[in-house]
């Protein structure tokens, strides 16, 4: 197929490595794709949050950003409408974003066939976290989109339920959930090196990839290093950045826990997969309640054993007692105990991870087998998860 895939990511961050991951896959199949993307993300290095953009939200007044956002749809619309003149795609993938609506003017004015990703409710979080100046606004753009798809593929079956609740038909929706790539993430990855270039070695190591914001939950890993003081000789690696990093490393210091906190900053996507193999425990303290973190299917495909919380998400993904621990969420006693038992089993690490890496091939939990449900789902069939 002749693939047009459009996005209005800037940043280069986990959102950018499910781009990049699904585009590979589909050009591995044999399809030829065209990115249709803001001028910015192609110059951006991994780890960047936005640049000018990111800057330019935090000065403008809300309302005027916002504003600013949808009127952005009419450059993204010229460019996309050129490059379907000059590429003639069989079929339009979109990452959906909001306030964004050039997808759907090319939908509307050439019938193509029109699938859009859908990783969050974009309306509904950005009320809840940064806040809205326009939210009738940002509800009628989503829902929009989202009714106006052939196709919606949410990455969780919580999220399918917010788009069943929004008028999106269910004949119309798929879950796919994130991947790997088993070439970048395979089993046999040794952590040995990097334990031994950080000073691991003979030390359990607990372990957090991605961009770490406050609520994350990492201060409740500390915590929990604390209670064990000297019984455990536990460090945590945390390998990201973000606004969480700060009060992170000031809780560790009070509790006298300095030296066992390792924030490592961002790690290039070309030594991940060493980095999480030298995890003896992957953690994912907290989640949202509708996401699929990337994180957990690279911490699977590696076979760490992995905590995680008790929730609908994360069970579409992890069975407690047989591919992972899980912790009642919001109970820090609980995720203590579940944390301090794997801490003291190295033959249920063992077994968890490698439940969870067995997982990732039986369920195809891959970008390939991701990119296939997608072009199947453009045929007009479905090979869902």
């Amino acid at each position: 197929m002749r693939i047009l895939y459009l996005h209005r990511t800037a940043s280069k961050d986990g959102q950018d490595v499910h781009i990049t991951e699904m585009v590979a896959a589909l050009r591995r199949q044999g399809h030829t794709v065209k990115v249709v993307a803001p001028p910015q993300a192609e110059a951006a290095r991994f780890g960047d949050g936005g640049g000018w953009v990111a800057r330019l939200k935090r000065r403008l007044p809300r309302p005027l950003y916002e504003i600013l956002e949808l009127a952005y749809s009419v450059p993204a619309y010229v460019r996309l409408r050129r490059a379907w003149r000059d590429f003639r795609p069989d079929l339009l993938y979109e990452r959906y974003n909001l306030f964004f609506l050039a997808g759907l003017w090319l939908k509307r004015r050439t019938g193509i066939r029109y699938l859009v990703e859908v990783n969050a409710p974009l309306a509904a979080e950005r009320a809840a976290h940064d806040g809205l100046a326009l939210p009738a606004l940002a509800r009628w753009s989503e829902r929009a989109v989202w009714r106006a798809a052939d196709a919606v593929l949410p990455v969780t079956a919580v999220l399918a339920t917010t788009l069943r609740q929004a008028g999106v038909s269910a004949e119309s929706i798929e879950v796919i959930p994130n991947g790997v790539d088993r070439t970048r993430f395979p089993a046999s990855v040794d952590g040995a090196d990097f334990r031994r270039a950080q000073g691991l070695e003979g030390r359990l190591v607990l372990g957090f990839t991605g961009f770490v914001r406050p609520w994350h939950g990492l201060p409740r890993v500390v915590e929990a290093m604390a209670a064990w003081g000297a019984e455990v000789d536990a460090v945590l690696v945390v390998a990201g950045d973000g606004p969480g990093l700060a009060e992170l490393e000031a809780q560790a210091r009070r509790a006298g826990l300095g030296e066992r906190v390792r924030c490592l900053g961002v790690v290039g996507r070309d030594r991940m997969a060493e980095c999480i193999a030298a995890f003896d425990i992957a953690l994912q303290p907290r989640v949202v309640e509708y996401a699929s973190p990337l994180k957990l299917f690279e911490y699977m495909a590696l076979g760490r054993a992995i905590i995680a919380p008790d929730q609908a998400n994360i069970r579409e993904v992890l069975r407690d007692g047989d591919s992972a621990l899980l912790f009642r969420p919001g109970d820090s006693a609980h995720f203590q105990g579940q944390l301090r038992r794997l801490a003291g089993d190295p033959h249920l690490r063992r077994r968890l991870g490698c439940a969870a890496s067995d997982a990732i091939d039986r369920r195809g939990l891959t970008w390939d087998a991701n990119a296939r449900r997608v072009v199947a789902r453009a045929e007009g069939g479905g090979a869902g998860f």
